[in-house]
């Protein structure tokens, strides 16, 4: 018996009972032992690395292959060395179920030396449970290889084996604490040999002493070499993660479905680790997210997307829309409201929304966007992208928060689109160039009053010369501009109670809850998909609410209402029953018949001086009031309401009821195929679970139906895994084979283009509006204090941020204009305020 030489230091050795059979042809002399590359070097960062060293066997030339041995010599091998066990069937390792079935605890040195294994990982595995049942952790050491490169010998030690190497002691740049030392030049280690008689793996060298203490068995999961995700885990998490459940979240899931976070093989952090491990996978990210696109396409034939590029070939901007929103689009795109929303994916990429309102008066997404910049370039094919994928259908009306690049891609691509500017920025803006409560209160008068527009003429210069502002650069482009914004000249434009970008902010809260900071560009276009589904599901849930029932009759004109409540959906219904409820304040004072129409004169109960004709042809079918509010949102105001009861008309008619409001608005588009293949999988997967639980149960009571199950899952996994990978393969090849792959963009820091520095404005006191000081060292503060706090003129921007709505915000401020307005129109929408899906108010004379 031969004693293998003290390769671990001087500071230990062997004890008497461990002993090293060599078989006489793979012997080699100490100092090439010591010209064998060994793992000295193990980063800090990471612990758990597995090391198999590529090893030359140049200098061990003398040494005879293995196979070339004869019978003969391989028994004389054994000769006197104790070693027949290693052939015996008893100590026989085939595969991970055999080793579970080694009682560690109770082995002795001896018959440790007499198991024998088919490859290296099992022999590894089996010294690795051999671990976990003493208290330590094993790690992959040197490996030999004889002269035709082939492994034939391979060292398996304890994690605390060596030293850290000196001169991470003496790092000068380290900002963080080190980590604490675990290796104190532990001896314990298992060596094994290939034989080529057997063609099976003997252990040749066992050392069980340790110059350490072990750890309790309550410890040992923690040691690195014991918490791996087996890939069942892995891939339940991926799917968890897929469905937005926080990583904390599915590691509690999955420590209740083991029994006890103590059952669970890993820690919370190895569940990070493992998902930043599949992000770094992803070789091209911009190149993944257009597979990614390319795969959804094979399931939803009408998906478009399209991307381009700058000249360094870096993804500019990426556009996609599915084939739902092309249905949404064919129905509800007369109206069409798009902004940009900020820090939604890890480049920092501005997303811009395309959404409108359906008939449940919600909001409902027509295409999305990725950006790097905000250039007029970029909205220009940005809006040319939806125009070719809505099959060239425009838009009538389109609001934004009047962006010069928005305005003039608006202005290029749908030049025959109603623009409207956002009262919401309009009124911000008037309070940060003017700076004066009592303007801001006038422009919002004159933005939001149903004037004529000679009235209005009136009052906007009554206005400007009062506060003479009149040669501000502001005032002069917000006159020009009058036609995007003031009442009195959008009257009659349908934009189906759009009066804001309110909605594109609260679109922008629902999706923040689905995206974070931190994801790829696959990642965000997948929980943007699912932000969609959510979105889709409520007007599904509207649907029901719609059909079920009817609602309960509240007003003295029960037949409209009725015939209202057959035809509308239940929100705009519950607009509508408002016409109803203030039509009993009007009445007829004069009717005037022509010859292809009668005019009627419509006035307010206690209010003389306003009136409003409404004029109705002879076939009763067609009805115009001259409050245009009919054109505007698509709803018959209360004074056609009033003409219906005065010619004693029992139901709405038809010409009076618009389609796109009505529960029958999409049924001429219906999509019968109301899945996704993402939820046929997670479908799938859960009946697989159930049926696989099903059959663990009853497998496991018999040793032979176990054997059977366990061999037949086994060998269709390696059989699928195969399959996939060809997949894999092919799926590459004929990915772009043009041979051009878009770079990840850039990270965008502002609305600037990646790489131009920002323009920042010098700040400005908010009091008096002078450079070099704030509101808190103003002069002027005390004197201001109080008015300031008597006149509230400014907009709480967090509160649009959080999902509340602007215009509520607007009537708010506005209800010191009842005296000049006769009434208000208030659009109560969806009751989910953390959506922020309501119509906006309207003032009428």
């Amino acid at each position: 018996m031969e004693h293998a030489p003290d390769n671990g230091g001087s500071n230990g050795s062997f004890n008497s009972g461990t002993r090293e059979v060599r078989p006489p042809d793979l012997e080699v002399d100490d100092k090439m032992e010591e010209r064998v590359f060994f793992d000295e070097m193990i980063e800090e960062s990471d612990d758990t690395e597995e090391f198999q060293g590529m090893y030359q066997d140049e200098i061990e030339q003398e040494a005879v292959n293995s196979e070339d041995l004869g019978e003969q010599e391989f028994q004389a091998m054994f000769d006197g060395n104790d070693f027949s066990h290693e052939v015996d069937e008893l100590y026989r390792i085939e595969d991970i179920e055999n080793i579970a079935m080694v009682d560690f605890l109770n082995i002795s040195a001896h018959e440790m030396e007499c198991f024998h294994f088919p490859n290296l990982q099992i022999a590894f595995d089996f010294y690795n449970h051999y671990a976990k049942s003493v208290g330590f952790g094993a790690r992959k050491s040197k490996t030999w290889k004889n002269s035709k490169g082939e492994y034939v010998k391979q060292l398996f030690v304890c994690s605390r084996e060596g030293f850290r190497p000196e001169k991470y002691y003496n790092m000068e740049n380290r900002k963080r604490e080190p980590k604490s030392e675990t290796r104190c030049g532990c001896l314990a280690r298992f060596v094994v040999r290939f034989v080529a008689y057997t063609g099976r793996w003997h252990v040749a060298l066992f050392v069980e002493s340790h110059n350490h203490d072990c750890l309790d068995p309550r410890l040992v999961g923690f040691l690195p070499t014991h918490r791996k995700m087996a890939e069942a885990d892995a891939s339940q998490m991926n799917n968890m993660k897929d469905a937005g459940i926080s990583t904390p979240h599915i590691y509690a899931m999955l420590a209740n479905q083991a029994g006890g976070y103590e059952n669970v093989n890993y820690t919370l952090r190895d569940m990070y680790n493992e998902i930043a491990r599949r992000r770094r996978h992803v070789l091209g990210d911009a190149r993944a997210a257009l597979r990614y696109l390319k795969n959804q396409k094979s399931e939803d034939t009408n998906l478009y997307y399209e991307h381009i590029v700058d000249a360094k070939g870096v993804l500019r901007a990426l556009f996609w829309c599915d084939g739902r929103s092309q249905l949404d689009y064919e129905v509800f795109g007369d109206v069409l409201a798009f902004d940009a929303t900020y820090k939604k994916n890890k480049y920092l990429c501005p997303v811009v929304v395309f959404s409108g309102v359906n008939h449940h008066n919600q909001t409902v997404v027509f295409g999305s966007a990725l950006v790097t910049d905000e250039s007029k370039e970029v909205y220009v094919w940005l809006l040319q992208q939806l125009l070719a994928a809505m099959k060239g259908k425009a838009p009538v009306s389109v609001i934004t928060d009047g962006a010069p690049s928005m305005r003039f891609a608006i202005e290029t691509v749908f030049p025959n689109a109603h623009h409207r500017l956002c009262a919401w920025h309009l009124i911000r803006n008037a309070t940060s160039n003017v700076g004066n409560p009592k303007f801001t209160s006038m422009f919002k008068k004159c933005m939001l009053g149903d004037y004529e527009i000679s009235v209005f003429e009136q009052k906007w210069f009554g206005m400007v010369e009062e506060f003479g502002v009149a040669e501000k650069n502001w005032i002069i482009d917000m006159y020009e501009k009058r036609h995007m914004w003031a009442t009195a000249h959008i009257r009659g434009k349908f934009f189906a109670g759009f009066r804001t970008t309110s909605r594109c902010e609260g679109l922008h809260s629902i999706i923040a809850k689905y995206v974070k900071s931190q994801y790829n560009l696959v990642d965000f276009i997948k929980h943007f998909k699912r932000c969609l589904t959510y979105l889709r599901y409520k007007e599904v849930e509207a649907d029901y609410v719609s059909i079920s029932g009817l609602p309960v009759l509240k007003t003295a004109l029960e037949p409209l209402e009725r015939s209202a409540s057959n035809f509308y959906t239940r929100e705009i219904f519950f607009i509508f029953r408002g016409m109803l409820v203030r039509a009993a304040r009007m009445k007829v004072v004069q009717d005037v018949a022509f010859d292809s129409f009668v005019l009627y004169t419509i006035s307010k109960y206690g209010s003389l001086n306003s009136s409003w004709e409404v004029s109705v042809d002879n076939e009763r079918t067609k009805f115009n009031c001259s409050c245009l509010r009919m054109d505007s949102f698509g709803i018959p105001c209360e004074h056609i309401v009033c003409v219906l009861v005065f010619l004693n008309i029992l139901e709405l008619p038809k010409s009076l009821v618009l389609t796109r409001w009505s529960k029958n608005a999409k049924t001429s588009t219906f999509d019968s195929s109301g899945v996704t293949w993402e939820s046929i999988i997670l479908s799938q997967y859960g009946c697989l679970m159930d049926w696989c639980r099903q059959l663990s149960y009853v497998a496991s009571r018999r040793q032979e139906r176990f054997h059977l199950v366990r061999d037949t899952v086994m060998s269709l996994i390696e059989d699928f895994k195969i399959e996939d990978e060809q997949e894999k393969q092919v799926g590459a090849e004929a990915d772009y084979s043009d041979g051009i792959f878009p770079k990840n963009p850039q990270n965008c820091r502002s609305k600037c283009r990646p790489g131009e520095k920002v323009k920042r404005k010098p700040q400005r006191c908010s009091i008096c509006r002078m450079e070099g000081h704030n509101k808190k060292s103003c002069p002027l503060a005390k004197d201001i204090q109080q008015q300031t706090n008597a006149t509230s003129y400014g907009i709480n921007r967090n509160h649009v941020e959080e999902g509340l709505d602007a215009d509520a915000e607007m009537e708010f401020w506005a209800s010191d204009l009842e005296e000049d307005y006769e009434e208000q129109e208030f659009w109560a929408g969806d009751s989910d305020a953390s959506a922020d899906m309501e119509l906006s108010e309207e003032f009428s004379m």
